[in-house]
């Protein structure tokens, strides 16, 4: 029998998260004071013998883009450091989860990674139709500024920094980094051309570093613990742990944090209960609407960044949606290409008018027309569209209809 390994969600239920004092009392802002006594190049190296890898879907490495920003123009007046909790992709909520239920475990990160990099300004880009997450976070804010742990001289020492939220309004695209700060420069949600990137130029022209919601909530866990503790969780590719979201026709839909390596089997079969009613699995989407469709054959494949790569599917956000054999996976594609269509801010052309030609693919493909569009024909079309698009909206159809061509072209 599967079971939860709870590292960052294990002050769920134990602590009331509207209480600082409840947070310190299980160990809370003790990872700040340790990293503080540390060389901030010494709590970067921390992160990188960790092998901790951004939770928000790409998978990059948590050190590296620290370091990255860090080494970036040491004379620099100002650095940024952004929580990016802009957390838009469907079936998607492990960032609410801590949010709602440990705000001070997200400060706390947020504070050791400021230090890390040099950065005396920080901020929490939050979804604004989160209004638990947001009324949690401010709270939060206030009760540590009023401690003295966020403002001036931190715990006696030299550092300073700030924290301040700012709301974002329903954009998908402004969950990208470089679109999220054209938000928070107070612009149109249009996406940046890359190079360069935030850490070498991000906001107002700054070095910044964007990290999501639960790769700060890790960094706590390994400064407190130690990197070499941190790393024999999981599997030796993938340390660590990941929260996993799972909806659709599962008989426990939910929230489970389990170590990287689990079996997809373990997660749905096991933590999640199996498909409801007694009926047969049909699909899984893993990663949200920019994931992969796979079905059974992958069931036994470890959740992990590069074993899942070998076939052909993506981690992502930690989203999986599960779809029993009444569902229909061309309805399910409709839907997912609409999104996209809808998402899109419009700035380039190949995206514009690529997702509204994929859209109308579909639409014919679900009427039935003898002269109807092929599923290669729309896999080519997200391709030409994934090449030529700025950001990363338009090159997220090619990733859905990709893996549907791998495991269910019978179905079109």
């Amino acid at each position: 029998m599967i079971h939860e390994k709870r590292v960052l969600l294990k002050n769920l239920g134990k602590i009331n998260p509207a209480s600082i004092d409840d947070y310190e009392k299980a160990g809370g802002y003790k990872a700040i004071r340790k990293a503080l006594d540390m060389n901030h190049l010494l709590v970067i190296d921390e992160m990188m013998n960790s092998s901790l890898r951004g939770r928000g879907g790409a998978g990059f490495s948590t050190g590296l883009k620290n370091k990255f920003t860090s080494e970036s123009c040491l004379r620099c007046e100002q650095k940024y450091l952004i929580c990016n909790a802009d957390e838009g992709e469907p079936g998607t909520f492990k960032d609410r989860i801590i949010m709602e239920n440990d705000p001070h475990l997200l400060i706390e990160g947020m504070l050791i990674a400021a230090y890390a990099i040099g950065a005396s300004k920080a901020f929490v880009y939050l979804r604004g139709e989160y209004y638990r997450s947001i009324d949690m976070v401010t709270l939060a804010i206030k009760t540590a500024r009023e401690k003295g742990y966020i403002g001036s001289k931190i715990f006696g020492s030299d550092f300073s920094v700030d924290i301040e939220i700012r709301l974002g309004a329903g954009s998908y695209l402004c969950g990208e980094e470089l679109t999220l700060l054209e938000s928070m420069e107070g612009k149109r949600g249009y996406p940046r051309i890359k190079p360069p990137f935030p850490a070498e130029k991000g906001l107002f022209g700054y070095p910044t570093l964007v990290n999501n919601v639960e790769t700060l909530a890790t960094i706590p866990v390994i400064i407190a613990e130690g990197s070499e503790w941190y790393s024999k969780l999981g599997i030796p590719e993938s340390p660590g742990t990941k929260i996993f979201t799972i909806s659709g026709d599962v008989a426990n839909p939910g929230f489970f944090e389990v170590e990287m390596g689990t079996t997809l089997r373990d997660i749905v079969y096991g933590l999640a209960g199996g498909i409801k009613d007694g009926k047969r699995l049909k699909a899984m989407l893993l990663g949200g609407a920019a994931g992969t469709f796979v079905d059974e054959t992958v069931l036994d494949t470890p959740m992990a960044y590069d074993s899942l790569k070998e076939k052909g599917a993506v981690l992502g956000s930690g989203a999986i949606m599960v779809l029993d054999e009444t569902r229909s996976i061309l309805c399910m594609t409709q839907s997912i290409l609409e999104f996209f269509k809808h998402e899109c801010c419009g700035k380039c052309v190949p995206c514009r008018v690529g997702t509204d030609r994929l859209v109308r693919m579909i639409k014919d493909i679900n009427r039935g027309n003898e002269n109807r569009f092929t599923l290669e024909e729309m896999v080519d079309e997200a391709g030409y569209i994934a090449k030529t698009s700025l950001c990363p909206l338009g090159q997220s159809p090619i990733m859905p209809l990709a893996s549907l061509q791998r495991y269910f072209n019978d179905q079109f």
